[in-house]
Parts: structure tokens; sequence; C-alpha cells
């Protein structure tokens, strides 16, 4: 009989960016509640930023001086730290949770899936199978079992909100876990962080709030900065899978360069800058036109009177589900991507 090794096994003595992956994407942070990644990123910045502040809404923003006379362009890149959820409404008497929506939740991905709120408490999302077929799968006939046998000893309450729970999985090039979406964004700027030796501009790298419901932390993030030029980095769908919508990004051909989605057109100059830049520096990319969707660039492209904003994207299956996967290689080149691009000054013509 062939033995396969535990999943531990497989996630042992990962190498560093693999490792940091992890421990950003097995965080708990629903919308709102994102202070446990803040702190956690935090700490992976302090010793590479030259400044770290944390506004209002909790944006952790993070500044990087340039180098060479001022005035200096300052530049703005965003991630989201905030996932998706679901927050509890109703306990019944037996200690079952209704709940609602934090975010853009699928029904059809939660039921016998998992939850975890904020005090450890893990939850089953279970269905009513009464009168209903397998197709009928909403949300107002989804539960959280946290195998209470009581509304008295239930060991969560009204107004609890919850997080995904799958752990982190390492399948070689192709990475799995909850909240790629957009954590995967936030390693990004770690690393760009991290390796970025100097630049020509003050770069503003911010871990923004509540982007999965409505963009808010890059609203206010972007209007306090007052960037000269903003790119964001996120997630994006694909065209790679079996009998999937046409679209022409796919895992592993390196990061996607926004053209369009549903909340904005990227700015023509930034476009072309990041893919001048790719190609000179012989890193792989993509061109990505999104029907659906929008991420922080939005916001950060209609602050004040308007800022040159375009968006770099990781190419991402099963977006909006507990176990969304990414290709290492795409991963890399975005790092590399930004770097290049914050290294030399910027010329948008």
């Amino acid at each position: 009989m062939a033995h396969f090794p535990m999943q531990d096994t497989y996630n042992a003595n990962l190498p560093p960016l693999k490792a940091l992956t992890k421990r950003i994407t097995e965080a708990y942070g629903p919308s709102g509640y994102e202070n446990v990644v803040r702190e956690l990123i935090r700490d992976e910045v302090k010793d590479y930023a030259d400044e770290i502040r944390v506004d209002a809404l909790g944006n952790l923003i993070a500044r990087k001086k340039g180098v060479g006379a001022a005035p200096r362009k300052k530049v703005m890149l965003a991630a989201h730290m905030d996932e998706i959820g679901v927050i509890v409404t109703h306990i019944d008497e037996k200690g079952f949770a209704r709940f609602a929506p934090i975010g853009g939740v699928f029904p059809l991905t939660l039921f016998g899936q998992r939850c975890r709120f904020a005090n450890g408490v893990i939850g089953v999302f279970g269905r009513e199978t009464k009168n209903s077929t397998t197709s009928e799968i909403t949300l107002n006939k989804l539960f959280i079992d946290v195998g209470a046998t009581s509304k008295d000893d239930a060991p969560i309450q009204v107004g609890d909100p919850a997080g995904f729970w799958r752990e982190f999985s390492d399948l070689g090039n192709r990475l799995v876990a909850k909240a790629m979406d957009d954590r995967i964004g936030c390693v990004v700027l770690i690393q760009v962080l991290r390796e970025l030796k100097q630049s020509p501009h003050d770069v503003y790298l911010v871990f923004t709030v509540q982007e999965e419901v409505g963009l808010r932390g890059a609203t206010t993030s972007a209007y306090g900065v007052q960037p000269d030029l903003a790119i964001a980095v996120d997630v994006t769908g694909t065209g790679d899978t079996p009998e999937s919508n046409p679209m022409a990004v796919q895992l592993g051909k390196g990061p996607a360069i926004k053209v369009k989605d549903a909340g904005m057109l990227a700015h023509p100059a930034v476009k072309n800058l990041l893919a001048d830049t790719a190609r000179a520096e012989k890193i792989p990319y993509q061109f990505e036109v999104l029907t659906g969707g929008t991420t922080d660039a939005m916001a950060m492209q209609t602050t004040r009177e308007g800022v040159p904003t375009g968006c770099i994207s990781i190419p991402t299956r099963y977006i909006h589900t507990p176990s969304e996967m990414i290709d290492l290689n795409d991963l890399q080149n975005a790092i590399k991507l930004l770097v290049a691009v914050l290294s030399k000054p910027v010329k948008l013509d």
C-alpha cells in the first residue's frame, strides 16, 4: 500500500517566502477585525521601514524614504489585510448560529466547511435539509454548528465575526490557502520593502483594511498619503481550469498587469510603466481584463483630484473560497517587478 505523508510533513521546514505566506494567510482577520494580521505584518516590516504608523481606520502605513534631493515623488503601494467572513446574527435555543456575510461569500462554498472565531472557537457550516435539495444552498438556509447543546453554553454571541479556516498547503510551485485574497498582496509588499535597497521616491507601503466591504481603507489612506503614483497589489481570477469562462490569465505565466476591471480603468502610463519594466527586466507578465470585481486601485485612483493608478494582480484560482491557489513563480515575479519599478525614476509620459 502506498504511503502518503501527512500535511505537516509537506509544510515542515518551509523556505522563507512560503513560511511567510503560511503565517500571513492563516491569520484571523475578517473585514473590520484586522488587528491580528496588522501586528504580524508590523513585526515583519519594522526593521525595514523608516516610519510606521496606523491611521484612524486601522490601515498600517510603512514609509521608506527616498534618496536624492526633494521634492521626491510619493509612490503608494496598497494590499488589503482583510478577508471575507461571516458575523453571527442569531443563536437559537439549541446553540446553532445564524449569520450574515462579511464581503462576497458564496453559499455554494460553505456547506461542510469550517470557520474560526476570534476566540479560537471552530464552527462547521451546516444546512437545512428538510424539503430541500443539494442545489438549494442559500445563506438563509445555512447555520454554524460550534458544538453547543444550547444557547446558554454557546461559546459565541451575536455580533461575533468569523473567518474561514483552512491550513496553508505547499504543493511545490502551487500554494493553497484561505485568504490569499489579499494576504498574498501583503506578502508582496513585505518582500518589496525587504528587497528594495533604495529608491528615488518616497515609498508608502499601505496594508489596508475593509477592502472586501467597500475599499474603505484605501479610500482614507490614499486621502492621507496624497500619492503622486499608486499601485494596488491584489488577486485576479484565471481562465485555465476546465470549462472556465474565457480569460487570458493563467497560473505560472507571470503577474497580471491590470488593464481594466469592473471598477476602474488603469492609467495607461502606469500600465505601460509596469509592462515596459517587465520586458526590460525579462520578467514574464500577462495583461488582465477582469469583467467583475475591483480593487483598492479604484479608491486610490479617485482620491482628491485623482491619482495615476495601476494594479498588479496575482493569478488565483478559486477566489473567495477557503482554498485559493496561486503559483510561487507569479509571486516571486510580482516582487521582482515592483522592486525594479521603484528602483528607478518614474516618468509617466
